[in-house]
């Protein structure tokens, strides 16, 4: 069996690692395919250095764009790629226009497509995510659910059972993998603060940077709930973000310290250790559940309604009084939830659904 692992943003090459090992110890063949969607240094090729990770066998740098010019130019650039290297196998993680794109280039080519991170649903088709779940999932072969939540979702859709498998969250495997690591870097005194006494903040989805109503709030309420909570906010800002901020001249309020792009195991380092994260992320709103690290999301709605269930996350919108009601609810919390995301073991989990299909 040759398997063709896909990546394309520094979300899916965080989730993919722990496939790419797998295959390795286990001595399956694998080729590792970028799609090139995230394309800096500090957004792609960090990642995999650290990660221990081999350079991609192709990289389409495809870059920035509209969707329309992504999925266009990731399907062209990959037909020629399938055909030569005809795996048996693509697999996928998430919902980005990689994800869909490459995804329906191996279908329409005959080869079978796995889906990881299967069966997430916002229920806001206004979301761009949340297309390219709902079409990768219908022409997947195998969709590895992270949770029962997400196997019940993907039945209710129609989809046979047959082809459903909970496997629990990559991002799980690759937390417990190199948390250690990230912890011994002493990232807080790096950044001048102490563990526990400090927030940690992400905004980057276009829902929020896109509207100006809505970033305005965020930033207030970032600003707002270090005051209400005398925690410093340490916000690792987004290209996009920092680009929308400069158009519309918005800054960071007190309390609030903008922080660039961030290597993944600083990040981890910083995150694990946090009092709380204030993200727009869904990644994070497992990592967070899974790091046992309040975390209060700045959306209406959320995929991973799982954290929420739990009492690890609340959602906040993007106002202002509602971030920091949800800030000062979710202060008082620490751990102590079930961890719904798996036992940090979904990666050969998916393996071995793979190989008992043949």
């Amino acid at each position: 069996m040759k398997v063709a692992i896909l990546v394309g943003t520094r979300p899916e090459i965080i989730k993919m690692a722990p496939l790419v090992r797998a295959c390795t110890e286990r001595n399956v063949p694998f080729t590792l395919l970028h799609t090139g969607q995230h394309y800096s240094y500090e957004m792609d090729g960090v990642f995999f250095e650290e990660l221990g990770l081999p350079t991609p066998h192709t990289n389409l740098a495809v870059g920035s764009g509209t969707q329309a010019y992504q999925i266009g130019a990731i399907v062209t650039g990959l037909i020629p790629i399938y055909e030569r290297e005809r795996p048996d196998w693509v697999l996928v993680e998430g919902d980005t226009n990689s994800v869909l794109a490459a995804g329906l280039c191996a279908h329409k080519l005959g080869i079978r497509v796995g889906h990881v991170e299967a069966g997430l649903r916002s229920d806001d088709r206004s979301m761009p995510e949340e297309v390219n779940r709902i079409l990768t999932d219908q022409i997947s072969d195998h969709l590895y659910a992270p949770t029962e939540h997400s196997r019940a979702r993907l039945l209710r859709e129609g989809l046979p059972e047959s082809r459903i498998f909970v496997t629990g969250n990559t991002v799980v495997d690759e937390l417990m993998h190199q948390r250690p690591r990230a912890e011994a870097r002493g990232v807080p005194a790096r950044f001048g603060v102490t563990p526990g006494c400090y927030a940690l903040a992400t905004v980057h989805r276009a829902e929020n940077t896109d509207r100006p109503e809505r970033l305005v709030g965020i930033l207030s309420g970032l600003s707002a709930a270090a005051a209400a909570l005398d925690l410093e906010v340490l916000c690792a800002v987004h290209p996009r973000t920092t680009k929308v901020m400069a158009e519309r001249s918005l800054a960071f309020g007190a309390g609030v310290r903008a922080l660039p792009p961030l290597p993944y195991l600083d990040f981890l380092g910083l995150h694990a250790q946090a009092a709380m994260t204030l993200s727009d992320s869904g990644g994070l709103q497992e990592e967070a559940c899974a790091l046992g690290v309040p975390c209060v999301t700045l959306r209406d709605n959320t995929e991973r309604p799982e954290s929420v269930e739990v009492g690890a996350n609340v959602l906040a919108g993007a106002d202002a009084e509602r971030i920091v009601a949800a800030a000062r609810t979710m202060h008082t919390r620490r751990g102590g939830w079930a961890a719904p995301y798996g036992d940090g073991r979904a990666a050969h989990h998916i393996l071995d659904a793979l190989l008992a299909s043949g």
